[in-house]
């Protein structure tokens, strides 16, 4: 029995928070539909590289695992009324609107709260339901940007780096949205009634500020670049290897940074500490000393040492090859429900319960592929609303 069984989500979401947040619960146990519109494009289902033979992206075998799709399209009459009967059974909802887009389609909170009280609905946007931005448009780089956090991320001379990882979107969109969620099928297991669960990817941001915002707070002094203990204000870092590669410096706490010390053969430089008074000096020679060995001889000799010193690895190195994610089994091989039993790699969820753990059942299905099921276990005719238009 997963430990979300008995949950059933209505995903309205597109591109990534959304569904990498009804995925986790869907690998947790709940049973998700996700709605989709037949002539909205998702940037996400379409990104390559496809799955041969299947014409299923891999992003869209991963993030419509576990899940039904159904196609709708809500500007029709006999959409909305689908959608109040679903949500009967389906009392929990997922959407990723801008605000008051589905309020004016007349399935918003309050139109679908009227038939059943005990709804739980989470709109996940950019910047939340109220504000000067509510309405804006936004991507992860922006509310990044927007936050604060990035005015002291990069490095002084080129100034804000991007980053190839979504974090406003999961760190932050998703995670807050299972959160939520979560919480709110708590308070209804205790009280009975529904709630709507605003959630915003710059909100969430905000926290992120973590050490440097709590400072700021409190003394009014900005953060600068590479200025502060975790942006490169110390020699917790990056160091380039004779090969070419990385290896990652997080020797912070005085028992690490003298290991780190010993490992390197400097021990000269313990009573400095991670933060030195000549730092520019001190970072210099760390450079130079991590450019005389190999990323592989760096990684035999730390492995000698409890100092928080790890390798950059690529994706092949940290996906395929890594004993310690092997171990952990973060990448798993999901059935491809549509190709005779062929099987998809996948990253899994990051959730390890030891009485209900976490299942793959099966990789996306296209999306739509369900919408006749669907329809027809509603009692409906399928063919007669499609002439209609409902699924468009």
């Amino acid at each position: 029995m997963g430990a979300l069984d008995g949950l059933k989500i209505l995903d309205f979401s597109t591109l990534l928070p959304g569904p990498y947040a009804t995925m986790m619960l869907a690998d947790m146990g709940a049973e998700v539909l996700k709605i989709s519109s037949a002539g909205r494009p998702d940037l996400v289902v379409n990104y390559e590289p496809y799955i041969e033979d299947t014409g299923i992206s891999a992003c869209q075998a991963w993030l419509g695992r576990n899940k039904k799709t159904m196609f709708l399209n809500l500007r029709t009459p006999e959409a909305r009324e689908i959608i109040k009967e679903l949500i009967m059974e389906y009392d929990i909802i997922l959407e990723q609107f801008r605000p008051g887009v589905l309020d004016r389609l007349g399935v918003g909170y309050e139109d679908l709260k009227a038939v059943n009280p005990r709804l739980i609905y989470c709109a996940l946007t950019g910047y939340g339901q109220t504000g000067p931005l509510r309405d804006a448009a936004g991507h992860d780089i922006n509310y990044l940007a927007r936050s604060g956090i990035i005015s002291h991320a990069g490095k002084q001379e080129s100034g804000p780096s991007l980053m190839n990882f979504q974090i406003a979107d999961v760190a932050v969109g998703s995670m807050n949205s299972v959160i939520g969620i979560l919480a709110a099928v708590y308070h209804r297991s205790m009280t009975g009634k529904g709630q709507f669960v605003d959630v915003s990817m710059l909100d969430g941001c905000i926290p992120f500020n973590s050490l440097d915002g709590a400072g700021f707070l409190v003394s009014g002094k900005q953060p600068g670049r590479e200025q502060e203990l975790l942006n490169g204000g110390c020699l917790y870092d990056y160091y380039e290897t004779k090969d070419g590669e990385y290896m990652s410096v997080g020797s912070l706490e005085p028992k690490f940074w003298k290991e780190f010390c010993k490992a390197i053969g400097r021990e000269d430089l313990i009573p400095g500490t991670v933060w030195p008074k000549d730092l520019d000096r001190v970072k210099d020679e760390i450079r130079k000393i991590f450019k005389t060995k190999t990323k592989e001889e760096w990684v035999e000799i730390f492995s000698q040492y409890d100092a928080c010193v790890q390798p950059v690895l690529n994706l092949k190195e940290a996906l395929l090859e890594d004993q310690h994610i092997k171990e952990r089994k973060m990448v798993v091989e999901v059935p491809l429900p549509t190709s005779g039993g062929k099987k998809v790699k996948q990253m899994a969820t990051a959730i390890h319960l030891s009485e209900s753990p976490c299942e793959y059942k099966f990789a996306g299905y296209p999306l739509g592929y369900h919408t006749r099921e669907i329809i027809e276990s509603l009692g409906k005719d399928y063919d007669e609303l499609n002439k209609k238009g409902v699924f468009s």
